[in-house]
């Protein structure tokens, strides 16, 4: 692991990579770099359900009890739900454990701020020079100094759903609804939730062993839910990850609903409810060409970020913009909370839907969805960003874009973690686009490999 923070926290193979050792460390190095502001912190800690969490989640509470921080375990909980509770309870920070939609094997550790955002980079490169340094920052550390386990005083889950139960006024009585939960962070919650707002629930992938998570279900493995939808004659299906970040809708039609068309709908339900801060909407430079042209059908904005919900937040908290999010599924309301939320934005879809009197297809359908063509190009690592100064790559890619006439984009980007660069072509043509995408491609690779 050549630096430990990515855009989302510190994960790897857990007990290879993320070892409970590093766990130890990142649990130190954190509340000491908290400990100058907050004197005594408290750290709120949430996991998921895989086998590696138990040990990682012992090993960080270590480091921090070791630094005089103390240390309350809320337990299996989605991402959100820690992002919510950390203002909620007033701790001084959050962690959560999770991988979110990656196998098992894998885990993660992200940090959250008082204010449950998500920590500002000059504090994640802070912690990671004292680890990578070996500074040993807890030596003076003994006695009555070290920290406390502390009680959670109040249901977290609990506490959770009632907040989630706030975000709508509006019953679900009359609607059958097929929940996917990953085998993750979600299966207590979400089918409590809708429950208890009255939809009739069929809950799958809700039985977690510590290997199942993500195993063929959830938001990146949906074709169980499809099925299943179809089966029950539901009125939709809502599908999450395994950290509870993200969703992915299904039709009644047995038909997905990705970020794009969740954002689009969302979109209007908040112009319509002149609840829409600049009539504008934030998300990717991969958002679907279909969603930009629904959107400015309805006189509304669309800001554009690069790829990753922390650059969609930095920009809606500088623009006031109020949702936001990725094709993904990882969707914000920033007047709920500070990061993605699978099991809100599921709240407000299936709110849309019972206003709007329609069923989930019709509103699906008010987008047109483009193709989109992705194609990797193998490159030497050290020119991933070189094929922007290349002019017969340029010259390529300008063709391309003349032969699409107007109807059609390509978007180029080094990956941020293999010797690729990522090439997508998105227009009415898929045959066509193939062809054109392959060609670039090999351009890319003869030039820069």
């Amino acid at each position: 692991m050549n630096r430990l923070f990515g855009t989302d926290g510190v994960r790897g193979v857990a007990n290879t990579e993320l070892t409970p050792q590093l766990a130890f460390n990142l649990g130190k190095a954190g509340a000491y770099v908290l400990k100058r502001n907050q004197g005594r912190p408290t750290v709120l800690i949430g996991k998921d359900t895989r086998i590696s969490g138990d040990m990682l989640e012992d090993a960080i509470s270590a480091g921090i009890l070791a630094m005089g921080g103390n240390v309350i375990k809320a337990g299996v909980l989605p991402t959100p739900a820690i992002a919510y509770l950390v203002r909620h309870m007033k701790a001084d920070a959050g962690i959560v454990i999770s991988a979110s939609h990656n196998s098992y094997e894998y885990n993660g550790i992200k940090f959250f701020n008082r204010e449950g955002f998500k920590l500002d980079d000059d504090i994640e490169d802070e912690i990671e020079d004292l680890i990578l340094r070996n500074i040993d920052v807890n030596s003076h550390i003994s006695g009555d100094k070290l920290g406390r386990s502390v009680k959670m005083e109040q249901d977290a889950a609990m506490e959770y759903i009632k907040f989630l139960r706030k975000s709508t006024d509006v019953d679900f009585k009359g609607l059958k609804i097929v929940i996917d939960c990953a085998n993750g962070a979600s299966y207590q919650v979400a089918e409590k939730v809708f429950t208890e707002l009255g939809a009739e629930v069929i809950v799958i992938a809700n039985s977690p062993d510590g290997i199942n998570i993500n195993d063929k279900c959830g938001s990146t493995h949906p074709q169980s839910l499809q099925k299943r939808v179809l089966h029950e004659k539901a009125d939709l299906g809502l599908a999450f990850d395994g950290d509870g970040d993200r969703l992915i809708g299904v039709d009644e039609k047995g038909r997905i609903l990705d970020g794009d068309k969740m954002l689009f709908i969302f979109t209007k339900m908040l112009k319509e409810a002149g609840k829409l801060n600049g009539n504008k909407v934030t998300v990717t430079v991969m958002s679907n060409l279909g969603f930009h042209k629904a959107v400015e059908k309805i006189g509304c904005k669309v800001d554009i970020t690069q790829v990753g919900d922390r650059y969609v937040l930095e920009s809606m908290l500088k623009t006031q913009c109020v949702i936001g999010g990725e094709q993904s599924g990882h969707i914000i309301f920033l007047q709920y909370n500070t990061t993605g939320d699978g099991i809100l934005s599921a709240i407000q879809l299936v709110k849309s839907l019972k206003q709007s009197g329609k069923k989930l297809s019709e509103l699906g359908d008010q987008v047109e969805t483009y193709p989109q063509i992705l194609i990797n190009a193998r490159v030497k690592n050290e020119n991933k960003k070189k094929y922007i100064n290349d002019p017969e790559i340029a010259v390529r890619i300008k063709e391309i874009e003349e032969q699409m006439a107007g109807e059609g984009r390509v978007l180029i980007r080094p990956s941020g973690t293999e010797p690729l660069v990522r090439i997508m072509l998105e227009g009415k043509d898929s045959d066509s686009m193939g062809k054109m995408g392959q060609d670039l491609a090999a351009l890319i690779s003869e030039k820069m490999g």
